[in-house]
């Protein structure tokens, strides 16, 4: 079989089928970034649409480069830390532009693909003792936990204290709550995908009561659009 023969299945004592099915239970725990990188990337001023697609094809890009190239069974997509550092950090807080942040983020790039060529990021990444890259893990989470809960309103800025607790009564913070506790059931019940459940149970939700308005299934980002049709009615644009 071509599949069999190229990705060496048998060699790894693995089927098609098992693979099929570990790629839909994978895809389906990291579909959550498609919803949550867009809504922190768009805070710098980004088109939100445009974000999704731009992660949409850097997940499916680097996964496909992955298996194709290296022939490993790891998914790639935009990382859950440096998106919240881009836009927290970089933009909000040193009030750099996100143009001038993704300059420094090609840049980076750049220097890191260098250090991979060279073998010194293997080096790097070797020297850090384990309990502190534990430790990064852990402090990361709690960073993105601490905007989720603000932006679900459960958390609220407090002259006092720095942090205070939100007006529980609201539709955003009950829903938050609610779509927490689908997931952590499903998880402990061991569903599939038991995060993406839990998120489209809330959006239904929330669109079904009015906050969030329902814009569509299908829709090319709005950049995309005026750039057709620019080009089709052969007219210079300028974007703002």
């Amino acid at each position: 079989m071509m599949l069999d023969k190229f990705f060496k299945l048998k060699a790894h004592n693995t089927t098609v089928r098992t693979e099929i099915i570990a790629g839909i239970t994978t895809f389906l725990a990291m579909a959550y970034i498609l919803f949550v990188n867009p809504s922190i990337l768009s805070a710098t001023g980004m088109d939100k649409g445009s974000v999704f697609v731009a992660t949409c094809l850097a997940a499916a890009i680097g996964s496909l480069l992955m298996g194709l190239i290296a022939n490993y069974p790891i998914a790639l997509a935009p990382g859950m830390g440096l998106n919240a550092f881009f836009t927290y950090t970089v933009v909000l807080h040193m009030g750099y532009s996100w143009q001038i942040a993704l300059g420094a983020v090609f840049l980076s790039a750049v220097i890191f693909f260098a250090l991979s060529i060279f073998k010194i990021r293997e080096w790097i990444i070797a020297s850090i003792p384990l309990p502190l890259r534990a430790g990064i893990a852990a402090g990361i989470g709690l960073f993105l936990a601490l905007i989720a809960l603000e932006g679900a309103g459960i958390v609220v800025d407090n002259p006092a204290t720095l942090v205070g607790i939100g007006d529980l009564t609201k539709p955003g913070p009950l829903l938050a709550m609610l779509g927490f506790i689908i997931i952590v059931v499903l998880e402990a019940r061991r569903v599939t995908g038991a995060v993406l459940i839990g998120i489209l149970i809330i959006t239904f939700i929330s669109m079904a009561i009015g906050l969030s308005p329902f814009a569509g299934v299908f829709s090319a980002p709005l950049q995309s659009r005026r750039l057709l049709c620019s080009w089709i009615l052969r007219v210079p644009l300028t974007l703002d």
